[in-house]
């Protein structure tokens, strides 16, 4: 897999961990990129720039990055990506779409809310195997072109946990939990980097998931995630009186030393809309109306911009393993247009009258007639 663009979704993911709340939550950089990516190469500037800028790509080969990236995810035993694209029956598409977004990607949208929701609804169930089971926007007649990624994750523990019922007897956690346990003899699944402790619970396919704990624990997670060989190891933090955040020394009646991991098991969904970020994401100029000119001429003449943007992510942490799921979907509208309050001169047609239809160039009279009354019944 291209090392810049691992480093790129790592560096957003981290940007938008650093904005996020303090409650339980999750977000798919992973999910967010690629779109990120083809709309840059698609787009006009200054949008170009600002969504070149948020997803660390040359704007010019970013779509080609994007497609490729999730090819390569297609190889991978316990993750699953997909790319999706509709266009409006109404909206005329450039010669350079094809470029930009291929074909192979391409649905239609009718116009209708009713078909064309459940289209979408049926893409997001499908590519998630039924855990996100609705496209996260609002589906109406206006939408011109959406895009949509969608992530599917399963792994199994190579070690499973056992599960029982505890109780936290104070703190921000009292009360009881559905908890997770489990020993494992190797040390060095632990890693401490500054103050922040990382454990790596390993799938038994090409997935690990790493738990971290400590000061800004979410970032420095990510940024550690990419350093898997830095840190002080378990194997030397065993030594230690205090080993780091969330590490205390025990005893074992093991042969050997071992580390024992204790966590509640979780689920979390969350729906995100990323116009509420827009600097973040470099959303803010194809959110903008453009005027007649439009943001996206590669792709349509038709002035575009964006009116939604949104994800929605989950993911669940149990006895035997973990999975994930997101859906990451955008939406163009036609830019409103700017029109003039000018006089007008109104004509109505509330008696008898003529008509006459005629060759344009030689004015020869096709078919002429009058009206003497209104022929069609209203309802």
């Amino acid at each position: 897999m291209d090392a810049d663009v691992v480093r790129a979704v790592n560096d957003l993911t981290t940007r938008w961990a650093r904005t996020l709340p303090a409650e339980n939550t999750v977000v798919a950089g992973l999910g967010l990129w690629p779109l990120l990516a083809l709309l840059a190469t698609g787009a006009d500037e200054p949008g170009r720039s600002e969504l070149a800028a948020a997803a660390g790509v040359d704007p010019a080969t970013a779509a080609t990055d994007a497609i490729r990236l999730v090819e390569t995810i297609e190889g991978s035993a316990d993750l699953n990506a997909a790319l999706g694209v509709w266009v409006s029956e109404e909206l005329k598409l450039a010669e350079t779409f094809d470029s930009v977004l291929p074909a192979p990607l391409v649905g239609l949208l009718t116009g209708n809310p009713a078909v064309d929701k459940a289209k979408l609804d049926a893409w997001a169930a499908e590519h998630t195997d039924d855990l996100i089971r609705e496209m996260p926007l609002d589906i109406d007649g206006d939408l011109m072109l959406v895009l949509a990624s969608a992530l599917l994750l399963r792994t199994t523990w190579v070690r499973p946990f056992t599960e029982q019922v505890r109780r936290v007897a104070g703190g921000p956690w009292a009360g009881s939990w559905h908890w997770l346990e489990r020993t494992d003899t190797d040390l060095d699944s632990v890693r401490r980097y500054g103050e922040l402790t990382v454990v790596t619970v390993r799938g038994e396919a090409d997935v690990d998931v790493l738990l971290g704990i400590g000061e800004d624990a979410l970032p420095a997670l990510l940024e550690a995630a990419a350093r898997p060989g830095d840190g002080v190891p378990g194997s030397q933090l065993i030594d230690q009186d205090r080993p780091g955040p969330g590490l205390t020394i025990g005893k074992t009646t093991a042969a050997r030393p071992d580390v024992k991991v204790s966590l509640p098991s979780f689920s979390i969904e969350v729906e995100h809309d990323l116009l509420a970020s827009q600097e973040l994401f470099g959303l803010t100029a194809i959110a903008s109306d453009p005027g007649a000119r439009g943001h996206f001429s590669a792709l349509s003449p038709t002035p575009l911009q964006l009116g939604q943007a949104k994800q929605k992510v989950l993911a669940r942490f149990f006895a035997t393993g973990f999975e994930a799921a997101a859906v990451t979907a955008m939406a163009m509208t036609r830019a409103a247009m700017i029109t003039s309050q000018e006089r007008r001169l109104e004509v109505t047609l509330d008696r008898p009258f003529a008509f006459v239809a005629v060759l344009r160039d030689s004015r020869l009279p096709i078919v002429a007639g009058r009206v003497e009354r209104p022929t069609e019944p209203g309802e």
